[in-house]
């Protein structure tokens, strides 16, 4: 027998101490009890996680105790009476192996750590320099970031967590942070890039245009600072947002409102252009297609900056750079919406945006006192005897309508008209206003204008005005007519170039043209050429009538978003023949080409 233990009933060991057996239930080849193998590990388990409390984070002690939960309720420990328990069944040696092995991974682990905890204690006593310590701790393979090593490995093992699900977790939210990062330092390379190219060639060409690009860099600043916000903070209310986006759009306003106020600026197309394709700007409120939105807007600018390089071109290069530079920023920014904001702009941070405004209100009044308590000894039953009365006439039948009273005919209404007359019905009195109605104004009507600046002639808000006459003008005048109605402009001479805009129901008769006739946003206008015209630009008009003579049938037109154009073309007896511009298209796809043709009228 002599074993060691220091207490021996019938089958049941506790190991301590040397002692001699006597009891002859005792079974020499038995093995120690679970329980007690159980109690040593759990031992074992409390002193790590003593130790990594004062090792780890407060996340890594979270882990730590996820672990030891697990185990406690996995293999809890039973308590039992000693006297009355049976032998329990005899241990797994592979899972007990299992667990020590964990057990032992753990010490090792935890040993390494105070390990590297003391040597970079004693290097922060002999060195000075913190940023070394840092660095020597990131780098060592031990160091505290690699803590939940053996800690996972125990909870995938026990199935409590998924590592392949965490793990794309982490790696989903740092290409989200990644791509954060980039998403700001594209926009930045937009604005140390093209934009700044587009500024300094603005400046270089000085007046107007400077002024002008001013207002745009400090519009892209304000959606600058807009995207840094959506990369950091989560997406606040609507009303937060647009309180956000408000100060790029005040800069957006202040860019067309210069254009309107510099009409008569040597400028103006350099001024048009921006103003037109601007709205760009907007493509962070455009979802799902905001790229498409900064190429209409492009598009939309690139009317005028045709303009620009036809009329600088052969004067001035620096005016043709100004041109390509603002062409290149937009292309570059429809480049970065494609690259990072495909779909739309998301706010993509975790931060929260402090919504300002009124303050919480007071706090309100205290609680009510309690209800009384109530007496129920106050109380009557005797509602039970006049529902039985109740129900007792119910049961009547056809005899609960004997005691009613019969009406006269003198007790109704449409045969007795004295009964109907009675007190008038109330009505509520009529407040009275004592502040004066406001009434309505109409829009404001504007001088109107016909004077010569220079070379430019300037026509301007005319109405109902069929004697509007230049004569001798000169070759290199330009004639400007904007919102001008039921007007009639009648031009004696060569000039270079005449331009209608936003004119409703107006005529033009001119000689000659040097360069080229233009109707913009214009409504059912006409016009007619004596002698020679190479050009017609019609965009965004509906209805323009053109008149050819005989010098000018070898005239190009160029439409866009116009209708009802019509051609009259002369004959040798002085007539004309109608013939009307294509306004529909039919587009096939050949190959990886288009083909597109126009559309006859069927009818």
């Amino acid at each position: 027998m002599g074993q060691k233990v220091s207490a021996c009933f019938g089958r049941t060991l506790i190991i301590n101490e040397l002692k001699t057996c006597n009891n002859p239930d005792c079974d020499p080849d038995l093995k120690p009890s679970v329980a007690a193998e159980l109690e040593k590990q759990v031992d074992r388990l409390e002193k790590l996680v003593e130790r990594l409390e004062r090792s780890v984070s407060a996340h890594q002690l979270e882990i730590a105790n996820r672990v030891f939960n697990s185990v406690v309720d996995t293999q809890k420990r039973r308590s039992f009476d000693i006297e009355t328990a049976e032998l329990p069944p005899i241990p797994n040696t592979s899972t007990d192996t299992s667990l020590n092995k964990i057990i032992d991974r753990l010490e090792n682990n935890i040993n390494k750590i105070n390990y590297i905890k003391d040597e970079n204690n004693k290097n922060n006593l002999n060195n000075n320099n913190s940023n070394n310590i840092n660095n020597n701790i990131e780098d060592g393979d031990g160091s505290l970031e690699n803590i939940p090593t053996v800690l996972d490995e125990y909870l995938i093992e026990e199935g409590i967590i998924d590592l392949n699900h965490q793990q794309q977790e982490d790696k989903q939210f740092i290409d989200i942070k990644e791509n954060n990062i980039m998403s700001v330092n594209g926009y930045e390379d937009i604005i140390l890039g093209p934009l700044t190219q587009y500024i300094n060639v603005s400046n270089k060409i000085g007046g107007d245009v400077a002024k002008h690009a001013a207002l745009v860099g400090k519009a892209f600043d304000a959606q600058f600072a807009y995207i840094k916000l959506t990369s950091q903070n989560a997406q606040p209310p609507q009303n937060k947002q647009m309180e956000l986006l408000k100060p790029t759009s005040d800069q957006i306003a202040a860019i067309q409102d210069f254009r309107e106020k510099n009409r008569t600026s040597q400028y103006f197309n350099h001024l048009s252009a921006i103003s037109e394709s601007i709205p760009a700007l907007g493509w962070v409120c455009v979802s799902p297609t905001p790229g498409p939105h900064v190429k209409e807007m492009n598009d939309a600018g690139q009317f005028y900056t045709n303009r620009v390089l036809k009329d600088w071109k052969d004067k001035d290069p620096t005016h043709v750079e100004w041109a390509r530079s603002w062409i290149q920023t937009l292309t570059e920014l429809q480049k970065y919406i494609k690259q990072y904001h495909t779909t739309g702009l998301v706010w993509s941070g975790k931060g929260q945006i402090a919504a300002g405004g009124v303050p919480p209100p007071p706090p309100g009044c205290p609680p009510p006192p309690p209800p009384p308590v109530l007496d129920m000894s106050s109380m009557s039953l005797g509602g039970a005897d006049d529902r039985s009365a109740l129900f007792a006439e119910i049961n009547r039948g056809e005899d609960i309508t004997k005691g009613l009273r019969k009406v006269t005919a003198d007790m109704q209404t449409h045969k007795n008209p004295t009964l109907r007359t009675g007190p008038a019905p109330f009505k509520a009195p009529t407040p009275t206003s004592t502040t004066p109605s406001v009434q309505p104004t109409g829009p404001v009507t504007k001088a109107p204008v016909f004077q010569k600046d220079g070379k430019k002639w300037i026509i301007e808000h005319q109405k109902s005005n069929p004697s509007l006459n230049i004569d001798n003008a000169e070759m290199n005048n330009v004639i400007y007519m904007f919102k001008c109605e039921n007007s009639t402009l009648t031009i004696k001479g060569k000039v270079n170039s005449v331009f209608m805009d936003s004119c409703k129901k107006c005529s033009l008769l001119v000689d000659s043209v040097v360069a080229s006739i233009e109707f913009v946003n214009c409504q059912s206008v006409q016009m007619q050429v004596l002698q020679k015209c190479p050009t017609i630009s019609i965009d965004k008009t509906d209805g323009c009538q053109m008149y050819l003579s005989k010098e000018s049938l070898d005239v190009e037109i160029v439409s866009s978003k116009s209708s009802e154009m019509n051609v009259m073309i002369p004959k040798g007896n002085g007539d004309y023949v109608e013939q009307p511009i294509p306004e529909q298209y039919k587009t096939l796809i050949k190959g990886t080409s288009l083909q597109t043709t126009c559309v006859e009228s069927l009818g």
